[in-house]
């Protein structure tokens, strides 16, 4: 049959206990949860000789609440994770929080102006104790809202980026880094927030289409005159060259030439670049080396000079007329000015183009020179791909694969320092006469006049590219490190894939010895409204997730996340659908209750096989079925399809069906009834054990009070035994079969699903006779009884069930109503047919036209085929 006849249940079958009506999660999540985290359930001992399995929650920000895409996949790895310890794995999901540099300096600092006060006012040292104390007191939310959807972490594990120990293990891998030559320090060109007041990186940048400004200016006079085109005039200032292609005939002359700047008195080289599209605008452009990133690239092919015109507030520093200005208000004022002197050639606005802004305030960011820290990725990026290429590291889905190799092998330097005071101080210092030291853990600082730290601190992705492997405790070989290193699985969102995935890459191979962090990295697409748009506050169709699991349960938010998971791809998710899932959490309920109700046990074994009906052997061949599907989608991280496959097996099959046909085995009592008794328990325990890691809280409060065990968190999960039965199947097919098109003529004829009927059944020479009283039973058909008259006739899979409708519909009406409907489907069918037979048509009709009308003959002629029969089986009026 199933596995659970050789394993012993985990626990005991103890009397019933009485179930309440209906199921309300409010009285159960909050308590079961707590208990779970009070046994230990979802801690990891590191001494175990169980096989690990280690996933890493991807951080979360410090100053973060629970969302929909926190919810999604939460969920995936919860569910990954509870069916793994349910295996026998020693299991480890990872929390932590992420210490959030610039977000969490950002509350602070509005938390203090409030007061009127400014962190200056505070210093650095005063300002970072305050930053601790709110996140001691208003931090860290989400750790309470994680428990709220049932998340299995090692609580007892949790971790913080700026924690002792992490700090530890960021100060050790920049002093290795440091060591083999993989930082420096350089001025570069990188994206400044003039509001954040720091270097931010690729992605804390959000683009977006803005409304500017596009105006061609003519630089130099006459002949020696080209004409350039830009967005940010105000940049002109600080232009050293205009650049041309070298096979652009048009500018051959000028090249090596200068030519006048504008406004300025300077007169600047114009140089040949290959860089230059010769196709686009005028084939000349502008060259401003410390304000635009490809700018500095052709700067540094040329010798350029690299003057900064705008300060790290985005005012005008350069000497003249504008100097002080708003670098927007600049921008106004040079081309007014520009204006007067007749060089704009060309003005265009609304000019829509792309523009950067910070994902923070929302602050439009500018490209700076700056002298900042930068990890040297080549050396470390190369590894990062081979690991995927060679299979130690596998990417699902496949076809994500190709986006990673994207990153990977065209990385260029990574800016690591940001100008904050919340974070990873860099462990540099400086001397009076020029020195650097770079200062390991164990280390002293050098001390003395002259000398001091390095102001900057890390980017917030250098520490959580450490996470694999610090949260375990890494530098120190600990217990941890060797038992849960490397990760079994990551699962993240695919937008992150460069910004963490690539990183965490990187510096795990770089520290652990060429070991990679994961053996699998799961992709997921992102949650969006149930029409497939992105979720916004702006939009009006952001949700709360706690707001949902307040209404429906937390489970119900779960299983329709978990079946919305199709691997890398986006998840559209609305109420209605979480409704649908709120109902099926009812259904296990009602169902369980009906089995608790009607005896239904786990006791002992099951019996064999020839003792059973064949209700009890389908049922049973069909849950070994599930059983190794779930396993396969599972390994495949298909949650959808899992989901998918258990909500069909238990609503449709168990619920719908066996539940059904076993109610008039029980009515008739005797040996049948206690075999589906035995047999009921053992589907339903299960079935709740597949559902556990998804729907969690229903599925434990339901198993614990079918089989008296301790919890399902820690039950066996079900394996197939391979037991399945052909015959059965097949049989109740035709069941089914029969039932089901009795219950369309039924609905079709306008009977309620619960109004009875009397019939005749002719079942001789079928598999169906063994299953009258169940048919009647599903069907709602009494006896045929005294005064009997077949008014209706259906033949269906070899029998015959004659109905008596004589006072249950107006006959006369209903083959009105029928003979309408079959001319309507008759006449569609003709009008189909003669397009489908007009070769003109044909001819010029897209394809997507010409099938939209083959299937409206399809459907038409099985119209035919189905009110044809139900007329024939209408008696006569």
């Amino acid at each position: 049959m199933t596995d659970n006849t050789q394993r012993p249940h985990d626990g005991h079958n103890s009397p019933a206990p009485e179930l309440p009506t209906q199921y309300a999660p409010a009285d159960v999540e909050g308590k079961l949860y707590e208990r779970w985290v009070e046994r230990g359930y979802f801690e990891a001992d590191a001494a175990s000789d169980k096989p690990p399995f280690t996933v890493v929650i991807p951080p979360p920000n410090v100053t973060g609440s629970l969302h929909l895409g926190h919810a999604f996949e939460h969920t995936l790895i919860d569910a990954a994770t509870r069916r793994k310890r349910m295996q026998g794995f020693e299991t480890l999901w990872q929390p932590g929080m992420d210490h959030a540099g610039i977000a969490t300096q950002n509350v602070v600092e509005r938390e203090l102006a409030k007061d009127g006060k400014s962190r200056h006012d505070l210093g650095r040292e005063a300002f970072i104790e305050r930053v601790w104390q709110w996140k001691d007191e208003s931090g860290g939310q989400i750790s309470g809202q994680m428990r709220r959807l049932g998340d299995g972490v090692a609580w007892s594990r949790e971790r913080f980026t700026m924690d002792e120990g992490l700090s530890r293990a960021v100060q050790t891998i920049f002093k290795k880094l440091y060591d083999d030559e993989l930082v420096y320090r350089a001025e570069r060109i990188i994206n400044w927030c003039p509001r954040c007041l720091t270097a931010i990186s690729d992605i804390e940048v959000e683009y977006q289409e803005d409304d500017g400004e596009l105006v061609s200016i003519r630089y130099g006079e006459g002949e020696a005159s080209v004409v350039v085109a830009t967005t940010r005039a105000e940049t002109m200032l600080g232009d050293t060259a205009v650049a041309v292609h070298p096979d652009d005939e048009r500018y051959r002359h000028l090249v090596g030439t200068e030519i006048e700047l504008p406004l300025t008195g300077r007169r600047i080289p114009v140089v040949a670049d290959a860089h230059v599209d010769p196709e686009f605008g005028t084939g000349a452009v502008k060259v401003t080396p410390a304000h635009d990133p490809n700018d500095f690239e052709i700067g540094q092919r040329h010798g350029l000079p690299a003057p900064a015109v705008l300060d790290e507030r985005g005012v005008i520093t350069a000497h003249g007329p504008f100097q002080g200005l708003d670098r927007f208000e600049a921008r106004s004022a040079i081309v007014g000015a520009l204006r007067a002197e007749g060089r704009v050639v060309a003005e265009k606005r609304p000019y829509k183009h792309s523009v950067g802004h910070c994902s923070r305030c929302k602050t439009t960011i500018e490209p700076r020179l700056s002298m900042q820290w930068w990890v040297k990725v080549g050396p470390l990026a190369k590894p990062a791909g081979d690991a995927v290429r060679d299979g130690r590291v596998a990417i699902h889905p496949e076809e994500m694969t190709k986006r990673y190799f994207d990153w990977v092998d065209n990385l260029h330097d990574w800016c690591i320092s940001r100008q904050l005071w919340w974070g990873h101080r860099i462990p540099v210092w400086y001397g009076p006469n020029g020195e650097m030291v770079c200062v390991g853990p164990d280390e002293e600082p050098p001390t003395g006049e002259g000398w001091h730290q390095e102001t900057d601190v890390l980017d917030t992705w250098f520490s959580s590219g450490l996470w694999p492997f610090s949260t375990l405790g890494w530098p120190e070989r600990t217990e941890s490190v060797e038992k849960f290193y490397p990760n079994s699985i990551l699962v993240t969102g695919y937008d992150i894939l460069f910004f963490w995935v690539v990183r965490m890459m990187m510096f795990g191979m770089y520290a652990m010895d060429g070991t990679p962090p994961f053996q699998t990295i799961v992709l997921h697409g992102m949650v969006r409204d149930q029409f497939g748009k992105k979720m916004s506050k702006s939009f009006g169709n952001a949700v709360n997730p706690l707001d949902w699991m307040d209404t429906y349960g937390s489970d119900a938010v779960r299983f329709t996340l978990a079946r919305g998971a199709n691997p890398g791809t986006d998840v559209p998710i609305g109420e209605d659908w979480v409704q649908g899932s709120r109902n099926f959490a009812n259904k296990i309920w009602n169902a369980t209750r009906f089995a608790l109700m009607n005896g239904a046990t786990v006791d002992g074994p099951l019996p064999a096989p020839e003792e059973l009906s064949a209700a009890d052997r389908w049922i049973l061949s069909r849950l070994n079925t599930v059983v190794a599907e779930v396993d396969a989608y599972y390994d495949d991280y298909q949650f959808a399809k899992l989901s998918d496959a258990l909500f069909h097996f238990a609503w449709d099959e168990v619920f719908d069906w066996y539940v059904e046909l076993s109610k008039t085995t029980f009515q008739a009592g005797g040996p049948a009834a206690d075999a589906s008794r035995r047999v009921l328990g053992e589907v339903l325990d299960v079935t709740l054990r597949l559902l556990h890691p998804l729907v969690p809280f229903v599925t434990e409060t339901l198993w614990t009070a079918l089989t008296g065990g301790e919890s399902l968190v820690v039950a066996q999960w079900p394996a197939d035994s391979g037991f399945r039965d052909a015959a059965a199947e097949r049989e109740i097919a035709v069941v089914q079969e029969l039932v089901t098109e009795v219950r369309r003529f039924r609905a079709d004829q306008g009977l309620q699903p619960g109004q009875k009927v009397p019939a005749r059944l002719d079942l001789t020479g079928t598999a169906l006779a063994p299953h009258e009283a169940a048919i009647r039973s599903l069907l709602r058909l009494q006896p045929e009884g005294e005064g009997f008259t077949a008014t209706a006739s259906l033949p269906v899979v070899g029998a015959t069930v004659a109905l008596d409708l004589s006072g249950t519909i107006d006959v006369a009406a209903e083959r009105k109503r029928l003979t309408k409907d079959l001319a309507a489907a008759e006449k569609e069918k003709a009008q189909a047919k003669g397009k489908l037979g007009n070769e003109a048509f044909l001819g010029k009709a897209p394809e997507p036209v010409v099938d939209k009308i083959r299937k409206r003959l399809a459907t038409a002629e099985e119209d035919i085929v189905r009110i044809t029969a139900q007329l024939a089986a209408l008696p006569e009026a």
